[in-house]
């Protein structure tokens, strides 16, 4: 039977995520078997696991890190927010319904968590460690009754706690104490220590603090986490929008079903990307509509609230239009959709040659495809579907040579006038194709080309996590379990 750690927080966005994925990669390159869980993420940003199912970003990068296949096991539970204080439930990769918040922690939290645990169980059986990420903070006095994903799983596990904060904000050892107070006796047994991340400056000034906190509760801080640049998405609930305007401006609509923005980040870094949220603003070179967790229904708030004909206006002006997934279908023909929003036929914003006809199967691969798009034609791209349509268009945006590593050939997306839609999440990613795609927007402004590094996950994670490492008191880890 194998051990289990827990990474915990002292609040969302303390820094579980990143932490629990550098102890992945660690204590895998330390020679362990080990694998990332967590019971229960509420997340937009999902990715397809190597069932074919949907899991958090979060717990996909983590498999990354412990050199892993993403398995649906790792993350049992996916909560998608779906506004009005309801979320899809995704259990063990697959959608099971849509509930309010209050429905799901009176009716259906309790049977999901004890699935979860079996599936931990297993977990635990056939590998040497388990990493286990909390959720927001652990003794939230409303919450604590139903919370499934913090010391519930900790005592199921018999797991060590590691307690974490983020100095950064201010407040870390009132966090900390607040944290210890709240929780019951046999909860503080199971921490083992605390690390302090994203701090800046010299750590020796934290000593008094960090002996009163061992003298108060018996537990050595087992690090402090210097504030580190990287590239390597942050807890999913605390995502910040940016609003930077590089040489070009490329504007994002900020649909109220957004998912998937971690796809925009290379523009971000290259660029500069500004997410907007009033159709006045519509006037950038690129005005990008994103992924969405229902299609339908933002196509509408795009044209109830004037959106669809900002966009159209400023196409007609210049603007280059793309549209990803979810943006993708709403920038063709039409939309049929009996099975997400059930509005049957609805006619989409007409800027791409394309049709869609929702399906009930929801698609969830990696995908390999040659793009077909003039300035970067021939060029392989990778990324990965989460989709329940399928569209077909007269010009399509790329053509798809391997799902899940089997070959193929079958058409993607839709090239129109001065705009293309592709299902493609993660294109950006394809560090030649973001080049590609900023110097030919930036030779039709006059501007100089650019070089965009490139960079793998691999380097980054293993960069992240050697950061970690150096920081981190991992002997004492070691000898807890």
């Amino acid at each position: 039977m194998g051990k289990a750690i827990m990474v915990q927080g002292t609040s969302s966005g303390a820094g579980k995520s990143l932490l629990a994925l550098a102890l992945c990669r660690i204590l895998t390159n330390l020679g362990y078997d080990v694998v990332p869980f967590k019971s229960q993420n509420m997340s937009l940003n999902s990715a397809p696991s190597v069932e074919g199912g949907e899991i958090s970003r979060a717990q996909y990068l983590q498999a990354l890190a412990c050199r892993k296949k993403p398995s649906v096991k790792f993350n049992p539970i996916l909560l998608k927010p779906e506004g009005n204080m309801r979320s899809q439930v995704v259990f063990m990769g697959k959608p099971i319904g849509s509930v309010s918040a209050r429905d799901y922690m009176l009716s259906k939290k309790e049977e999901l968590f004890r699935k979860a645990m079996a599936v931990l169980d297993e977990l635990k059986e056939k590998h040497d460690l388990v990493i286990i990420e909390g959720a927001g903070s652990p003794v939230e006095i409303n919450l604590k009754d139903y919370d499934i994903a913090n010391m519930r799983v900790a005592r199921h596990a018999n797991a060590r706690v590691i307690l974490v904060t983020d100095i950064d904000r201010g407040g870390s050892f009132a966090s900390i104490v607040g944290t210890m107070e709240l929780l019951s006796e046999e909860e503080r047994e199971l921490v083992m220590g605390f690390v302090f991340n994203k701090f800046r400056g010299d750590a020796s000034l934290l000593e008094p603090g960090f002996q009163y906190l061992e003298r108060r509760y018996g537990k050595p801080t087992l690090g402090v986490i210097p504030y580190t640049e990287h590239r390597l998405p942050e807890e999913d609930s605390l995502t910040e929008f940016p609003k930077v305007r590089g040489d070009l401006h490329i504007q994002i609509i900020r649909l109220p079903h957004i998912s998937n923005f971690t796809d925009f980040e290379p523009l971000h870094w290259a660029n500069g990307v500004d997410y907007v949220t009033k159709p006045e603003e519509i006037k950038g070179d690129v005005i990008i509509i994103p992924g969405s967790k229902n299609t339908v229904e933002d196509l509408l708030w795009l044209r109830e609230n004037g959106f669809e004909e900002a966009i159209i206006e400023a196409h007609r002006e210049g603007s280059f239009v793309v549209g990803i997934c979810g943006g993708f279908q709403m920038l063709g023909e039409k939309i049929i959709d009996t099975v997400e929003s059930g509005r049957g036929e609805v006619k989409g914003i007409g800027l791409l040659p394309a049709k869609t006809v929702f399906e009930r199967n929801k698609r969830t691969n990696h995908l390999n495809a040659e793009v077909l798009w003039e300035p970067a034609r021939g060029m392989a791209v990778e990324g990965y579907e989460i989709r329940f349509g399928r569209s077909v268009s007269r010009r399509p945006f790329s053509v798809i040579n391997a799902i899940n590593g089997a070959k193929t050939f079958e058409p993607d997306g839709a090239i129109g006038e001065r705009t293309f839609g592709t299902y493609l999440h993660g294109i950006f990613h394809n560090f030649a194709f973001t080049e590609a795609f900023l110097n030919f927007l930036r030779g039709e402004r006059g501007l100089e080309p650019i070089s965009i590094e490139g960079w793998s996950i691999e380097e980054e994670i293993e960069r992240f996590a050697r950061v970690v490492e150096k920081n981190l008191n991992i002997t004492t880890l070691i000898n807890f379990f």
